[in-house]
C-alpha cells in the first residue's frame, strides 16, 4: 500500500521529470524560430510537396516552403500566444474571484451573475465573436481567449479567499483600518498565488488550442502567416490527395506540445494539492 510520505518524493520526482520535458520542448522551439533560415518559408519553385526526406524533415508545401521550419516557427508563435493570453485571464481571473469575495455582496452577485453569463455562452461562438468584434490579429485572439477562459479559476479564487477572510489575521488587519484594496494586495495575493501558478499552467495547453482553433477558423493572421492553425487548414484538403504530412506534422507536434503542458499542470497540482493524488 502506498503512503502519503511514500507519494510525497514520487510526485516531485514526477514534477521535475514533466518540468524537464517542457523546458526542453520550448527550448528546441525558440532555438529552431531564431536560429532556422526564414528564407526557408518563402515560396519556392524548386521542390513542391516534396514528401518527407533528409533535406526536407517535414516535407514541403505547395509553394515549396519547408514545413518543418514552418511548424517550428508556428509553434513558436503559439507558446508566445499561449503565454500572453493565459497570464491575462489568470490576472483577470484573480481581480474578480478576489473583488467577488472581499468586496460585499453586491460586487459578489455582479461577478457571479457575469460568470453565469459567460459560462452560459458557447465557448467557440464566444470566442469567435470577440476576435471579430476587435479585428483579428494577436490583438483579436489574445482577447477573444482570455476573455472566455477566466470564470473556472475565478470561481476556485472566489472559493479560496472566502474560505481565509474570516482568519485572524484578517479580522486584525480590518480591525487596524485596512481597506479591502491594502488587505487584497498584502495577505490575500500571496496565499492565492499557488492556486494562480497551477491555473495558468493548466489554462495554457487549452489556450493553445483554441489559438489553434481560430486561425484555422480564419481568424487571426493572414494566411502567409506560419500558425499552426493555418498550416492544419492548408494541408487538411490534401490529405485524401496522399500528402499527409501537409497536416500530420504540424497537427502532431502542436499535440505533443500540449500533452508534455497539460502532464506538467497535473504534477504541480499534485505536489501543491497531494489531496489530488491516489496512491
Amino acid at each position: 500500500m502506498t503512503t502519503s510520505a511514500d507519494r510525497k518524493p514520487r510526485g516531485r520526482r514526477d514534477l521535475l521529470v514533466s518540468l524537464g520535458v517542457v523546458v526542453a520542448v520550448v527550448a528546441c522551439v525558440v532555438a529552431g524560430g531564431l536560429l532556422l533560415d526564414p528564407a526557408q518559408m518563402r515560396p519556392s519553385a524548386g521542390a513542391p510537396l516534396s514528401p518527407p526526406s533528409l533535406r526536407h524533415l517535414f516535407g514541403t508545401d505547395h509553394l515549396g516552403r519547408d514545413m518543418f521550419t514552418r511548424t517550428v516557427h508556428g509553434l513558436s508563435l503559439s507558446l508566445a500566444i499561449g503565454v500572453l493570453t493565459a497570464a491575462v485571464s489568470t490576472v483577470i481571473s484573480a481581480v474578480l474571484g478576489i473583488c467577488a469575495a472581499l468586496f460585499g455582496r453586491w460586487v459578489d452577485g455582479l461577478v457571479s451573475w457575469v460568470i453565469d453569463l459567460s459560462i452560459g455562452i458557447p465557448h467557440l461562438i464566444f470566442m469567435v465573436l470577440l476576435a471579430f468584434v476587435v479585428g483579428g490579429g494577436i490583438p483579436g485572439i489574445v482577447l477573444g481567449i482570455a476573455l472566455t477562459h477566466w470564470m473556472s479559476l475565478a470561481l476556485l479564487v472566489r472559493a479560496d479567499v472566502r474560505q481565509i477572510r474570516s482568519a485572524e489575521f484578517m479580522l486584525v488587519s480590518r480591525g487596524l483600518g485596512r481597506s479591502p484594496l491594502f488587505i487584497a494586495w498584502r495577505h490575500v495575493t500571496p496565499l492565492i498565488l499557488p492556486q494562480l501558478l497551477v491555473g495558468f499552467v493548466l489554462m495554457f495547453p487549452h489556450v493553445i488550442l483554441h489559438e489553434a482553433a481560430l486561425t484555422f477558423l480564419g481568424f487571426g493572421f493572414s494566411p502567409q502567416t506560419p500558425a499552426i492553425g493555418i498550416l492544419l487548414s492548408e494541408g487538411m484538403p490534401h490529405i485524401s490527395s496522399g500528402m499527409w504530412w501537409l497536416a500530420v506534422f504540424p497537427g502532431l507536434t502542436l499535440l505533443l506540445v500540449v500533452l508534455a503542458i497539460a502532464r506538467l499542470g497535473d504534477r504541480i497540482r499534485t505536489v501543491l494539492d497531494p489531496a489530488t493524488s491516489h496512491g
